[in-house]
């Protein structure tokens, strides 16, 4: 017993229970075997005991919680690898039931709201403004001693020496010179256009843009300097003299 001791002391572990064997003589009888069978429980108790308070009291913390099931795992791997196919798969089902949506609303309610707004982007460049929206200006400045004067047909003329602006904003899309004089076209939509005839010299160039406040041409007072107005092919004469500047009628 004593040897079984000093190699649970080296081995320094808490110990729960050790063997004890002790020798009988060989003239016991069965009973007092029987007899000293409680006695051999209560030794190895006692020797328990003993070791355990000698090696101090020690407790090992088992983890007995189950391991990390692997399947469960495996089982949505593929929904983090995959998350960019979600996505693409989602906005394709979301464009699918969109395109679904708008086939039934033309088919039921042609005259639905989503209707109208498709039909307004499709429609393409808004309608351009007509001639009578644009606010006409003097061809002449303000500082200008030249006498307007606008005949039956609409034309408008003056013979003065100075600087020759536009009737309103456009773009110049032809010059032509015959004899030293200059033929300017302004074009100010794609039908409303302005023509202005008997210049000296023009300051811009076919292509650009002018802007109502700003000279374009000049006349040295020679000549005489004509601007018709025109919507298409049309000559226009629906406008009047407020002073030098011309007023559509109203």
């Amino acid at each position: 017993m004593e040897q079984e001791l000093d190699y649970a002391e080296m081995l320094e572990i808490p110990v729960n229970t050790v063997n004890v064997v002790k020798k009988k003589g060989l003239n016991l009888f069965k009973r007092k075997q029987e007899k000293e069978q409680p006695q051999e429980e209560e030794l190895k108790d006692m020797v328990v005991e003993n070791v355990n308070e000698r090696m101090g009291a020690y407790v090992y913390a088992e983890d007995v919680s189950d391991p990390p099931k692997e399947e469960k795992k495996k089982r949505f791997d593929w929904l983090n690898k995959d998350k960019g196919t979600i996505v693409l798969i989602s906005e394709l089902a979301a464009a699918c039931a969109i395109a679904v949506a708008i086939f039934l609303t033309n088919l039921f309610m042609p005259s639905s709201l989503i209707n109208t707004f498709v039909g307004s982007l499709s429609t393409g460049t808004p309608a351009e403004p007509a001639y009578t929206d644009f606010t006409l200006t003097s061809v002449v400045s303000d500082f200008s001693d030249a006498e307007i004067t606008v005949a039956e047909n609409g034309v408008l003329s003056f013979t003065a020496k100075g600087a020759v602006y536009p009737v309103c904003k456009g773009k110049i899309s032809s010059i032509t010179e015959e004899d030293g004089k200059f033929t300017v076209q302004i074009a100010h939509t794609s039908t409303f256009s302005s023509v202005i005839t008997g210049l000296t010299q023009v300051y811009s160039a076919k292509g650009t843009s002018v802007a109502a406040n700003l000279p374009f041409g000049y006349s040295d007072g020679s000549g005489e300097v004509k601007v018709s107005m025109y919507d298409g092919d049309t000559l226009l004469n629906c406008y009047k003299l407020s002073g030098e500047v011309p007023v559509w009628n109203s």
